[in-house]
C-alpha cells in the first residue's frame, strides 16, 4: 500500500493512497483511514481477537503459574512437583468443561507449560513425563531448542483447509445465481436446494457473494489463513503442520487459532532464574508498551518492573531514533545510485521473509540493526556486565535474538503477554501501584515511539531525510502484513518500485497488533485506542523528531561520530549471512 506521509503531523500519521505518493504531500487530517480493513491478511481473526476468550485466559494462567514456580526458586523433586501441579491449578475439578474431557484439557495445558518454559512438545506415541528436560531448562541463561512456534497436535481441531458449503439457509430459489456464476459448474440442483461438488469446486467464493440469503459459507483454517507465508498445511491425520522452511515466526497463527493449539516457546522461567541468582538484568521495553495494561503509566511500569526484579528499565524508542538516522543516511547514499530501492529493517519477520522469498534483494534491506539490538548495545556500553531482556509485542524477536550476530547483545526476549503473567504472579495491580510521575521514560522521540504503528518507521526516516535535504522527493510504500509485503516486493522485482523506501510489517497494523500482546486484534476499538494513545504521546512530547533528540546528538558527537561512519557502521549495522535451511523439530 502506498502512503502519503506528511511532515509535522503526529507520529506515523499515514493515509492510504491508491496512486503514487510523495513524502511531503498535504493531507487534511492526521487519521489513519485504513486501519481496520487494511489487507486480506488483516481481516483474518476479526471474530475473536481482542475478546478475552478462554484461550487467552489459559495462556495467561500458564504464564502466571510458570512465573510463580520460577519465583519459588526450588530445584529437584520440589520443582517437579510444582510443574506437575500446574495443570490441576488451571483445570480444577473432575469433569471437563472445555473439551468435555478433563484429561485431554490437562494434557494440553501440560504442553503449553512445557513450551512456556522453553521445552519441546512431547511425541504422542511415546511415554514421556511432563517434567522431562526440566533440569536442563532450570538455568539462568537463554534456553532455546528450535522450532520457536509449535503445533500441539492433540489440541488441533483438524479444521478443513478450505471449504465452500451450502448451509440449511438455502431456500431453493428459482434464480439460483450460485449455479450461474460458478466457473467450474460445481453447483447442481438436488432435492430442492443447491449442492456443491467438492471435487470440482475451486473455492473461488463467487457463489458466496451472490447468494441472496447468505446461505453459502466459505471457511478456511484460521491459522493457515492468518499465515502470510503459506507455511501451514495438513499432516496425514488432518492436523495443522508448519513448514519451517517457510515460517518466519511472526506469531499470527498462534493468536488466530480458536482452539489454542499453536504456541511459541518462552523464556520466563530462565529469566527469573537470573533474578534468583542475583544478576543485574535490564529491561528494554518496545514503544508499543503504551496502552498495553489497564491503569499503566510509564512511571508505574518502571516501578512494577523493579518489583519483578529488574535493575532498571529503558525504552527502545532511543534505539529507534538511532536506527532512523542511520537508515536515513543509508537511503540517501545508496538509493538509487547503488541499489534501486531500500527496505526498512526493524521487523525481523518481514526481513527474513524478504531474504527467503526474494534472495536477490538481500542487500536492499537496510543493514541497520533493529532498535532492540541498538538499544541493547548502548546499555551494555554503559553497563558491560548487564544482562538484557527485550520486552515487546513480537514473537519473531525471540528468533532474532538467537541470530549469530545478536546473541551476545540480547540475553532474553519476553512478550507483553508473558510479562503480564509475571505481574499476576507478583500480584502487581497498576491501578493501586504508587510511583513517582517524574520517573518515566522520555529518552526517545515521538517519532521513535511511533515505530510501533504501521507506517511509523517510514515516517521517521522521511522526517530525518527532509531535515538533511528538504527538496528531495521520497517515494514510499508500506506493506501491511506479510501477504501485502510479498506483493510489494513482487512489484519491486518487476522494477516498479525503483527509488522507493519500502516499509514492511509482518503484523497487520504494525507492532501494536503483534502476536505477543495480552489482548489482540479483532477489537477494533482497542486497536484504535492503542494508535490514538501513541499519537497523543507524540503530540504531548516536547521532543518529537529523531534527529532533534539531544541524547542522540550527543551520542554521535561524543562517541559514534558521523551517521554511517566507521564506528557507527560497526556498532549499528549488521552483515548479511546466507541462510541455511531451518532446523526441523525433533521427532
Amino acid at each position: 500500500m502506498k502512503l502519503d506521509i506528511w511532515v509535522g503531523a503526529p507520529v506515523a500519521a499515514v493515509r492510504y493512497q491508491p496512486a503514487r505518493s510523495k513524502a511531503n504531500s498535504a493531507c487534511s487530517s492526521p487519521v489513519w483511514d485504513g486501519m481496520f480493513s487494511v489487507s486480506e491478511q488483516g481481516e483474518i481473526g476479526m471474530s475473536f481477537r481482542g475478546i478475552n476468550t478462554t484461550v487467552i485466559q489459559i495462556r495467561r494462567q500458564v504464564f502466571t503459574e510458570v512465573a510463580r514456580m520460577a519465583y519459588a526458586n526450588v530445584k529437584g523433586e520440589q520443582a517437579n512437583h510444582l510443574m506437575r501441579k500446574i495443570p490441576y491449578t488451571i483445570i480444577p475439578g473432575e469433569e471437563g468443561k472445555l473439551r468435555k474431557d478433563i484429561f485431554l484439557e490437562r494434557a494440553i495445558v501440560e504442553e503449553r507449560v512445557r513450551l512456556a518454559m522453553g521445552l519441546p512438545t512431547r511425541r504422542m506415541d511415546e511415554h514421556n513425563s511432563v517434567v522431562s528436560g526440566l533440569e536442563d531448562a532450570s538455568i539462568a541463561d537463554k534456553y532455546y531448542d528450535p522450532p520457536l512456534v509449535n503445533v500441539i497436535k492433540f489440541a488441533c481441531n483438524r479444521c478443513p483447509e478450505k471449504l465452500v458449503k451450502v448451509s440449511d439457509l438455502c431456500q431453493g430459489c428459482l434464480a439460483h445465481p450460485c449455479m450461474e456464476v460458478c466457473p467450474k459448474k460445481a453447483i447442481t440442483w438436488e432435492s430442492g436446494r443447491s449442492t456443491i461438488d467438492q471435487e470440482k469446486c475451486i473455492k473461488c467464493g463467487r457463489c458466496v457473494g451472490v447468494c441472496p440469503y447468505n446461505a453459502i459459507v466459505k471457511t478456511e483454517r484460521p491459522c493457515a489463513a492468518a499465515c502470510g507465508m503459506g507455511a501451514i498445511h495438513s499432516d496425514e491425520l488432518g492436523r495443522a503442520e508448519i513448514d519451517y522452511s517457510k515460517c518466519v515466526s511472526c506469531g499470527q497463527c498462534l493468536v488466530n487459532c480458536p482452539f489454542g493449539a499453536i504456541a511459541d516457546k518462552g523464556q520466563i522461567y530462565q529469566l527469573i532464574q537470573g533474578f534468583n541468582r542475583g544478576d543485574r538484568i535490564y529491561a528494554l521495553v518496545a514503544p508499543a508498551f503504551i496502552n498495553q495494561f489497564p491503569g499503566m503509566t510509564p512511571s508505574k511500569l518502571k516501578e512494577a518492573m523493579r518489583q519483578l526484579g529488574f535493575a532498571d528499565v529503558d525504552e527502545v524508542a532511543i534505539g529507534a531514533d538511532l536506527c532512523t538516522i542511520d537508515e536515513a543516511k543509508d537511503f540517501m547514499e545508496e538509493v538509487p545510485g547503488k541499489i534501486p530501492f531500500m527496505g526498512t529493517s526493524c521487523c525481523p519477520a518481514w526481513s527474513v521473509m524478504a531474504k527467503k522469498l526474494f534472495p536477490q534483494f538481500k542487500d536492499n534491506i537496510s543493514m541497520a540493526l533493529t532498535p532492540m539490538v541498538i538499544t541493547a548495545r548502548m546499555v551494555k556500553k554503559d553497563h558491560p556486565n548487564a544482562r538484557i531482556v527485550f520486552i515487546g509485542p513480537c514473537a519473531a524477536k525471540k528468533l532474532e535474538a538467537n541470530r549469530k550476530s545478536v546473541r551476545s547483545d540480547v540475553d532474553f526476549v519476553l512478550t507483553f503477554e508473558e510479562l503480564l503473567g509475571m505481574f499476576d504472579a507478583k500480584e502487581i495491580d497498576f491501578k493501586t501501584l504508587e510511583a513517582d510521575p517524574a520517573d518515566g521514560m522520555d529518552e526517545g522521540s515521538g517519532f521513535g515511539r511511533g515505530f510501533a504503528v504501521g507506517g511509523g518507521v517510514a515516517a521517521a526516516v522521511v522526517e530525518a531525510i527532509k531535515h538533511i535535504d528538504p527538496d528531495r522527493e521520497i517515494l514510499i510504500e508500506y506493506g501491511d502484513g506479510l501477504k501485502e509485503c510479498r506483493k510489494m516486493l513482487a512489484m519491486a522485482k518487476a522494477g516498479k518500485r525503483n527509488g522507493y523506501l519500502l516499509e514492511g510489517m509482518a503484523c497487520p497494523g504494525g507492532c501494536i497488533n503483534g502476536g505477543g500482546q495480552p489482548y489482540h486484534r479483532g477489537n477494533e476499538e482497542l486497536l484504535k485506542r492503542r494508535a490514538e494513545a501513541l499519537y497523543a504521546e507524540d503530540a504531548a512530547k516536547p521532543l518529537r523528531k529523531s534527529h532533534e533528540n539531544p541524547d542522540i546528538q550527543a551520542l554521535y558527537e561524543e562517541f559514534l561520530g558521523e551517521p554511517c561512519g566507521p564506528l557507527s557502521h560497526e556498532l549499528l549495522h549488521t552483515r548479511y549471512y546466507d541462510r541455511k535451511p531451518v532446523v526441523e523439530p525433533k521427532k
